[in-house]
């Protein structure tokens, strides 16, 4: 699958590799050798875990370099009266008579326990590209939608607290 990702994305995750590389990778390295050197490593926990952690940091690099491989770089410039990527915006739930305020952000850095909604969500794919005032459909699956209201719109291009999401 192609992800979908913003320059400010393929920059985060080109910084995370070069650090994994760098600095973790060598790291890992020590503790293993430290490890190894206590004897018998048949029973030497610390050796297992230090091969693990080891692994587990060659492995993300592995899924963060096919990442970007396949990514399709997107914009994430929008009008200023139009929902786009990094934009907060507030909807009205007519259903549930309800306010919530959004970030729509890549999939990479989606985390709705943060107010962060993937642009691949439905709710997102529903969204963006609308203005404020509109009533938007928002298609769960084929039994189940919903109505919501877009009441405001703010570009926020502030993305540096945001996170890339672990595997």
């Amino acid at each position: 699958m192609q992800e979908q990702l913003t320059t400010g994305d393929v920059r985060k995750i080109q910084e995370e590799i070069e650090y994994r590389k760098l600095v973790v990778r060598k790291e890992a390295i020590e503790a293993v050798k430290e490890a190894r050197a206590h004897g018998d490593l048949s029973e030497n926990f610390e050796y297992h875990a230090a091969k693990g952690d080891k692994n587990k940091n060659e492995s993300r690099i592995r899924y963060l370099e096919r990442m970007l491989k396949n990514a399709k770089v997107i914009s994430d410039e929008s009008k200023d009266d139009e929902v786009g990527v990094n934009n907060t915006v507030t909807v009205y739930f007519e259903e549930d008579d309800e306010t919530e305020t959004y970030r729509l952000v890549t999939s990479v850095r989606g985390n709705s326990m943060q107010g962060l909604i993937s642009i691949e969500s439905p709710l997102g794919k529903a969204i963006l590209g609308h203005k404020v005032g509109d009533r938007v459909y928002i298609k769960v699956n084929d039994q189940y939608g919903y109505y919501v209201e877009i009441r405001s719109i703010v570009n926020t291009h502030d993305e540096s607290d945001d996170q890339i999401r672990k595997f």
